[in-house]
């Protein structure tokens, strides 16, 4: 199921890119961390879309970690843990659903001390069972609890290709 198409993607990856610069004037840096493939890849949009407006230092990190049973496996991110302290991270995937792998996303960041800490979708759906709050959103969808549980598309088909 296609919830936005390419163009509705572009330009809400335009505005966000926006919304992230806005908000992060002060910091030196700013690592943008996608969850898995499909978060790393709309990271990957998000820093071309910020780097073109901007030369605030960029860094664009992986977090890896298993949503179907994220205890039992390590969470992972490709950047050394001291790298993260005081700098501003966005955990970035592209639908967040119940919270809980964005949640379970943070625990790369336990023992570090960033300067801050946001969260980006590019769709957000409600129902969170899970204590997360998305600082920036492309589209905010109500479902109801069932369709929560039978819809779980990716929001960015794997051929689209950014900007």
């Amino acid at each position: 199921m296609q919830i936005l198409n390419q163009y509705q993607i572009e330009q809400k990856i335009h505005r966000l890119a926006i919304e992230i610069l806005e908000n992060n004037l002060d910091s030196q840096e700013i690592i943008l961390a996608g969850i898995n493939n499909n978060g790393f890849r709309f990271a990957s949009m998000l820093m071309e879309s910020i780097q073109s407006r901007t030369d605030k230092k960029l860094t664009l990190a992986r977090i890896q970690l298993n949503p179907a049973e994220p205890v039992l496996h390590p969470v992972k991110i490709d950047l050394a843990p001291e790298y993260l302290n005081h700098k501003t991270i966005i955990i970035i995937d592209d639908v967040a659903n119940t919270g809980r792998t964005i949640f379970y996303a943070c625990k790369v960041l336990m023992d570090v001390l960033p300067e801050k800490v946001e969260v980006a979708v590019l769709v957000d759906r409600k129902h969170k069972s899970f204590p997360v709050k998305v600082d920036y959103v492309g589209l905010s969808l109500a479902t109801t609890t069932l369709q929560k549980k039978s819809l779980k598309p990716s929001a960015i088909p794997s051929n689209w290709k950014c900007c």
